[in-house]
């Protein structure tokens, strides 16, 4: 089911083909419509697909939120203003130079997967500096015919945002509560290059004391019970955070830790889900990338 309250639902972009790994919310109303993070430009034609499903036209698009810029959540903005020009984009303070010039930011992701951006991400464009409204966090704004209360949630990345429809008890997080499939393992994709162990824990107890009866999660969908899913979230955390600390002073090059790394994550994910709930955690959040941000965490603390 897509529909979270009246007015507001999601569309899974199927991203690479896999179910339930990247999803984007839809806010509408008459005359309106918002997206939360709009995903990767190589998923557009899903993202329209669902919305014209739901009775809905991409050109009446009028509000993108980010909740932060990484491809797998704002590459298609750029793309999505050139299209619809009326729309205005609300990010960080920190991903708005970036998204009006991303060269940096995807040169920075071609380091990471090479030869494959384009197949995973499609076109990053810019977008111009009138469409965007910059956030610091603390703001109240209106769109997709609702109001939404801005917090600055950072830990997953130095400029995520979410957003509290109150109206509804809907909290749109990103990546700040983490990955959870079908009320599955709570796995925090802890992706370089800027990850915050500490800042993170006091984001989720930001969002929890907002009092919201439903976490919507980029990957992948609503989450509800969120006392309990937010907890798991910072016990996850320093599990997987301590699994990365154990295997940075072990020997090997680093390609062979992070292999280790990433047999330990899984084995912890299958304590908890079936090979085929854990395939959508492996498409959105590889260990490769988790092990980069955890261990350039823990290098950096150690250099301090």
């Amino acid at each position: 089911m897509t529909i979270l309250a009246s007015g507001l639902s999601w569309v899974d972009l199927l991203f690479v083909g896999q179910p339930k790994a990247i999803a984007t919310a839809v806010v509408h109303s008459p005359g309106t419509l918002a997206l939360v993070d709009p995903g990767p430009s190589s998923c557009l034609e899903t993202l329209e697909r669902g919305l014209e499903e739901q009775g809905l036209r991409l050109s009446e698009l009028t509000h993108i939120l980010l909740t932060h810029i990484h491809l797998d959540h704002a590459g298609a903005t750029g793309t999505l203003v050139r299209r619809c020009p009326q729309a205005q984009v609300y990010v960080h303070e920190r991903g708005a130079v970036h998204m009006a010039d991303p060269d940096k930011l995807i040169s920075s992701a071609a380091r990471l997967y090479g030869d494959q951006m384009d197949r995973l991400w499609g076109e990053f464009a810019p977008v111009p500096e009138r469409n965007l409204t910059v956030l610091v966090g603390g703001e109240r704004i209106d769109a997709g015919g609702r109001s939404f209360e801005v917090a600055y949630t950072p830990g997953h990345a130095s400029h995520h945002v979410s957003y509290y429809d109150r109206s509804s008890g809907v909290a749109f997080v990103g990546d700040a509560a983490g990955m959870c499939v079908d009320g599955g393992y709570v796995l925090p994709p802890t992706t370089p290059p800027d990850l915050d162990i500490e800042a993170w824990g006091r984001s989720a107890r930001l969002i929890e004391a907002w009092s919201p009866e439903t976490l919507f999660l980029t990957h992948c969908g609503p989450a509800r019970g969120v006392t309990a899913h937010l907890q798991a979230l910072v016990r996850n955390l320093e599990t997987v955070a301590a699994l990365a600390r154990a295997e940075l002073s072990e020997p090997g090059t680093d390609d062979e830790k992070s292999d280790r790394f990433g047999e330990a994550l899984r084995g912890e994910l299958r304590r908890h889900m079936t090979e085929e709930q854990i395939e959508p955690y492996m498409v959105a959040a590889p260990p490769k990338l988790l092990w980069l941000g955890l261990a350039r965490y823990w290098k950096k603390r150690a250099a301090h």
